[in-house]
């Protein structure tokens, strides 16, 4: 077993996720290689206090700097907010590590250009971060759609939905204004799972008609006072894509001000001969329709066939956490040249592409026009 020394920057929410997924590696039993977290920087002392609980972990600093200039460092994942990525994930690179970067992979269009020049000028290992297609559902969609067994595609839906901000008196955070946030919003904060699945199935949208939402205009700052918001905080693409040679509608939900989605992911294909759906509000349970003298949808339980193994038994449901260590394991094996044909993390030409679809969103919005790509 291969050991791959991994940095991160940015304790907090999704800092702490990965590594917890790196502490249970040893659930997983096809994989060469191992994650060993040795460095975390973060501003919060108390946040870097978290990791003590993790041996391995030698070094926690407050300058992100002197992660970068650790040798024991191979692999830096960076989690900060949306303004702060193109900074650090050119220091990454300039630094000589390899990146395993948050989506949207920079604030905005531009920003992620200049990203993804840098990633082919440095020549290192990096992919942005996107674990909901790591779910046994959602690869069990890819592979259908991708063999082409539901005839010609006649209409696709791709979203994420949350409901937390539909609480007035939730304190904002950086997700809430466009100086941190970017101006896509919403967007930028949940396109990437939207955009993956079909980018990667080369469903690229021609065209797009954007419906754009704003919640609340004013929250609770958290320290007594209010603040005013003003990011996107619902989104709904209605866009063209060319599928099979047919002009195919695919729409794209993303969405914080969703009544009753705690935090769903979803994905339906419809065709002409077959069909398939997935959402993680049913996490083991993929529907498929099927065409012949009569109609009808079939719903099967998968239980816990995630692309690489593990100890987990079958009939059990995969979570978050498990997707988490999927995408990671998925990352680490493609970086070793050992992927073998598995579904891999997103790639930076489909962050940047995502980045595309979103400035295309926001042209649309202020034009109430479609906009073509």
């Amino acid at each position: 077993m291969k050991d791959i020394r991994i940095g991160i920057i940015g304790g907090g929410l999704m800092g702490r996720e990965m590594a917890s997924a790196f502490a249970r590696w040893c659930a997983l039993t096809d994989v060469s290689v191992r994650p060993v977290l040795t460095s975390v920087a973060d501003l919060n002392p108390a946040t870097l206090a978290w990791f003590d609980c993790i041996p391995s972990c030698t070094q926690k600093t407050t300058d992100y700097k002197e992660l970068l200039a650790n040798p024991e460092v191979d692999v830096v994942y960076v989690a900060v907010p949306h303004n702060l990525h193109e900074k650090l994930y050119l220091d990454v690179l300039a630094a000589g590590k390899d990146l395993f970067a948050e989506k949207p992979f920079g604030i905005d269009l531009a920003s992620s250009r200049r990203i993804l020049d840098a990633v082919k000028s440095s020549g290192r290992f990096v992919r942005c971060s996107s674990e909901m297609p790591f779910f046994p559902g959602a690869q069990r969609a890819f592979e259908i759609a991708k063999k082409g067994e539901i005839g010609r595609v006649l209409e696709v839906v791709s979203g994420f939905h949350h409901s937390s901000d539909l609480d007035p008196s939730k304190a904002a955070n950086w997700k809430r204004l466009n100086v941190t946030c970017g101006e896509g919003g919403a967007l930028n904060d949940l396109g990437m799972h939207s955009c993956h699945l079909p980018l990667r199935l080369g469903w690229k949208p021609k065209r797009l008609f954007a419906q754009l939402q704003k919640g609340y205009a004013q929250r609770p700052d958290g320290k007594g006072g209010t603040t005013n918001c003003d990011t996107w905080d619902n989104a709904m693409l209605h866009t063209w894509a060319d599928i099979g040679g047919q002009e195919t509608p695919l729409r794209l939900e993303m969405k914080r001000l969703a009544p009753g989605a705690t935090n769903t992911w979803f994905i339906e294909i419809l065709g002409t001969d077959g069909g398939v759906r997935f959402s993680t509000a049913e996490p083991k349970t993929l529907w498929i329709f099927e065409r012949g003298k009569e109609q009808w949808w079939k719903r099967t339980e998968l239980g816990f066939g995630t692309p690489f193994k593990a100890v987990t038994g079958g009939i059990f449901e995969p979570g978050f956490p498990d997707v988490i260590q999927q995408m990671w394991a998925a990352y680490l094996m493609e970086r070793e040249g050992l992927l073998e044909g598995r579904f891999g993390c997103a790639t930076p030409e489909e962050a940047v592409a995502t980045h595309e679809i979103f400035a295309a969103a926001l042209e649309s919005q202020r034009a109430g026009s479609v906009v073509s790509l």
